[in-house]
């Protein structure tokens, strides 16, 4: 890949703007950035406090005055003015120029409305970017990320499941040929472990210990050697501390309905293909990337349901910005990707 030196009118990126996580890719350097998209902010006056990990860690732990908010729901902007001031705060971070604004490609989910799609564009021009913002749809950002080969004439699958979105498509001669987008994702699973502590045991969990149960003891079928952890929590009866101890078996039981959305989101994409596609994909499989890809058995689960091959991206995490900066160091070849009315 080419690599190219920051010029005197700034320097270029490209941001996978996240509903857990912001990354940005700068041209010619690579992911230099990997925040939560978490802003803290003063009650009083929406002052910022702190963004990014510090304001993560402050989720549940906040005094009266300050206020720990996630501008992002579902992959798309639900506080404008906080995602606005957490865009500045991380342009700011990698671009240090106060002469000259950067040209910037930002993801969104592909199920997202034109409204939604100009909101995120209008964010990232206040914050700084150069006009127009591109937009790039973040299931053609992560099979480019994933080494998939998009602009052959064969079909490619890829499954996003993100935190607040997952995203399939088919993919063929740099297009998107059909795809599924549907609003379940990570956050949707830390929310039913919540819910099923809490009915289960009388036991409150915070939005940090659920996901990191999540992470621990989640997984989408039967394990070989099931595990069992303690979880601490607030006793909704007494008021106090308490520890309880639950196993992946629960933990799978309480995401069964998330985990099922998106097997359901890959098979009506797949029945939506058409025939020579679907036997390329039959051949070639379905690449799956995010942060669902590390739930365990994942992809065992998705090869079940659907009879194909399953291979997890080489970098589940970061596919989305990797192919969003891919895009950006290759953009006058891959421009014909971006819908027409994002082209410059």
């Amino acid at each position: 890949m080419a690599r190219f030196s920051s010029n005197i009118l700034g320097r270029d990126m490209a941001v996978d703007l996240g509903t857990a996580n912001t990354l940005v890719y700068v041209r010619g350097e690579g992911i230099v950035l990997n925040e939560p998209s978490v802003v803290a902010v003063q009650t009083s006056d929406g002052q910022a406090v702190a963004v990014g990990a510090e304001a993560k860690r402050m989720i549940g732990r906040t005094p009266a005055h300050i206020e720990a908010i996630r501008p992002l729901k579902d992959g798309v902007i639900s506080d404008f003015e906080v995602c606005e001031t957490m865009l500045r705060y991380f342009i700011q971070r990698v671009h240090h120029s106060r002469f000259s604004k950067p040209r910037m490609i930002i993801c969104v989910p592909s199920g997202v409305t034109g409204v939604e799609r100009r909101a995120v564009q209008d964010a990232a021009e206040y914050a700084g970017a150069r006009k127009p913002a591109r937009i790039i749809e973040e299931t053609m950002a992560a099979a480019i990320g994933s080494g998939l080969p998009v602009q052959e004439a064969t079909g490619n699958m890829i499954v996003d499941i993100g935190g607040g979105t997952t995203e399939v498509a088919v993919i063929s001669l740099g297009g998107v040929v059909t795809s599924e987008s549907v609003r379940v994702g990570g956050d949707e699973m830390d929310e039913a472990v919540i819910q099923f502590i809490k009915k289960e045991y009388s036991l409150a969990l915070g939005e940090r210990t659920a996901e990191v149960v999540k992470m621990e003891l989640g997984s989408a079928m039967a394990l070989e050697q099931e595990m069992q952890a303690e979880v601490r929590g607030r006793d909704l009866v007494t008021g106090l501390p308490k520890t309880i101890v639950t196993s992946t078996v629960e933990i799978r039981e309480a995401i069964g309905e998330p985990v099922a959305a998106v097997v359901d989101a890959v098979k009506v994409t797949l029945d939506k293909t058409p025939p020579e596609l679907a036997a390329d994909i039959m051949e070639r499989g379905i690449t799956v990337a995010g942060g669902g890809a590390l739930l365990k058995n994942m992809p065992e689960r998705l090869a079940r349901e659907t009879g194909m091959p399953i291979a997890i991206a080489p970098r589940p995490l970061d596919a989305v910005a990797l192919g969003s900066g891919q895009f950006l160091e290759e953009i006058d070849s891959l421009e014909a990707m971006l819908p027409s009315d994002e082209r410059g």
